[in-house]
């Protein structure tokens, strides 16, 4: 693992893939097809990308309990009490309609309401992570969304991974289709017979699932266009190498493009941890990935004082940020950019991706800057309120007409002024 210094670039910066002309060209095509054929479509082309030949889109009653009797009990312990602990910390996210009345009489306000649905898309084959649906439902749930729709692509044999299924009927999802990829989408966007048109999609996915969320934006909504993960451990040089090691791997694994940084100003600490990635990833199952990682995306960046480790890391502005200092709470102030924050040795990332509750649903590329982890608002929308008295518009009435006025709107100005004459 690469070791540089202040004199060296560091950045998680790397260009989002947009996709090859061909492969855009294909996402419009597929959602021109869903578009026009509905259910047939998604037939079709559920056979063509998945190999999968299916006679209805919705999982049956049948198939969940037979992944319940796959799953062992303490995983389906485990599911249950992470999903308390995310719908616990949720809860607190939640917002409530106001009101408020001035002197005059004006009443003005916010009114918070739930989104109608929402469609979850779950990855397939070894991407279909259980923890994804946690962290997309159970929001939207606290939101106070009534209809919830999960798609993921079909096996070859027509079947949906068990811990997909188990929890999803864990959190009361009713409707989970079989179909993946650009089409799913565009069915999520659009409505067929079977799958119910929603107001906004959320889930991760691969480039033709990111082509196809950008196309349909407008008509619904999405949750984000998300890197690569990545994370950066801010260290002191009491902090445990193995622990750093151990935790830089861990979003290392993902994907050869996620990016795993250490920050400290012990260059002691520094080649301590460097010794450990390379050891332990003699013995990951996933090391080929993780070493492309660390080779192409990985970093260990000394630095003169922690201070100056802090400024890095708000530059860097990183989707997960773990801090291993002496006193880590110390730090929580000076870190203005970071998707989610890790305090001490006991919090390694994956408390935060599996159990602890937080969304993991985080902010990737620098974006942690000006965006948020996936959260309750992500599922409601504001309406504000303005009930405007006889008192203050005779008192304010001119000074619109004037701003109207201003901008060249006369027609704004005129439905100010003809109540004004009314009551004069």
């Amino acid at each position: 693992m690469k070791i540089v210094t202040i004199n060296d670039s560091v950045s998680l910066k790397r260009d989002l893939d947009t996709g090859t002309d061909m492969q855009q060209d294909a996402v419009h095509s597929i959602i021109a097809q869903v578009r026009e054929q509905g259910d047939q479509a998604l037939f079709t082309l559920t056979k063509q990308f998945d190999g999968a030949d299916l006679t209805t889109l919705r999982v049956q009653q049948a198939e969940i309990e037979a992944a319940y009797r796959e799953m062992e009990e303490p995983v389906l312990q485990a599911i249950g009490e992470a999903i308390e602990n995310i719908r616990d910390f949720h809860e607190r996210q939640k917002r409530n309609s106001w009101m408020t009345t001035k002197p005059d009489g004006t009443i003005l306000g916010q009114k918070i309401t739930p989104l109608d649905s929402v469609g979850l898309y779950v990855p397939g084959g070894k991407a279909a992570y259980p923890s994804s649906i946690m962290m997309n439902v159970i929001p939207a749930q606290v939101a106070g969304v009534q209809n919830i729709v999960i798609v993921s692509p079909p096996q070859k044999d027509g079947s949906i991974p068990a811990g997909v299924l188990v929890t999803a009927a864990e959190l009361g999802v009713k409707t989970i289709l079989k179909v993946g990829g650009a089409q799913a989408i565009a069915a999520l966007a659009y409505g067929t017979e079977s799958v119910p048109a929603v107001d906004k999609i959320t889930g991760p996915g691969n480039i033709y699932v990111a082509l196809a969320k950008r196309a349909v934006f407008g008509h619904v909504d999405i949750d984000m266009i998300a890197g690569p993960s990545e994370i950066v451990v801010l260290a002191d040089e009491r902090a445990n190498p193995r622990y750093i090691a151990a935790d830089l791997l861990s979003q290392a694994e993902h994907d050869e493009r996620a990016s795993a940084i250490l920050v400290t100003p012990s260059r002691a600490l520094a080649e301590e941890v460097a010794v450990e990635v390379d050891q332990q990833l003699t013995t990951l199952p996933k090391r080929e990935i993780a070493a492309a990682s660390i080779r192409d995306y990985g970093a260990i960046y000394v630095t003169e004082t922690l201070e100056e480790a802090v400024s890095v890391v708000n530059e860097l502005a990183p989707e997960h940020l773990e801090i291993l200092a002496e006193e880590p709470m110390s730090f929580l102030g000076k870190i203005r950019h970071a998707g989610a924050i890790f305090l001490g040795p006991y919090s390694s990332e994956p408390v935060g991706d599996y159990f602890a509750g937080p969304n993991h649903v985080l902010p990737t590329n620098g974006t942690a800057r000006f965006s948020s982890p996936l959260n309750v608002d992500d599922f409601v929308k504001k309406s504000s309120i303005i009930s405007y008295s006889k008192a203050a518009l005779l008192e304010n009435g001119a000074k619109i007409s004037a701003l109207a006025r201003l901008e060249g709107l006369e027609a704004h100005a005129r439905a100010i002024d003809i109540r004004l004459e009314d009551e004069r």
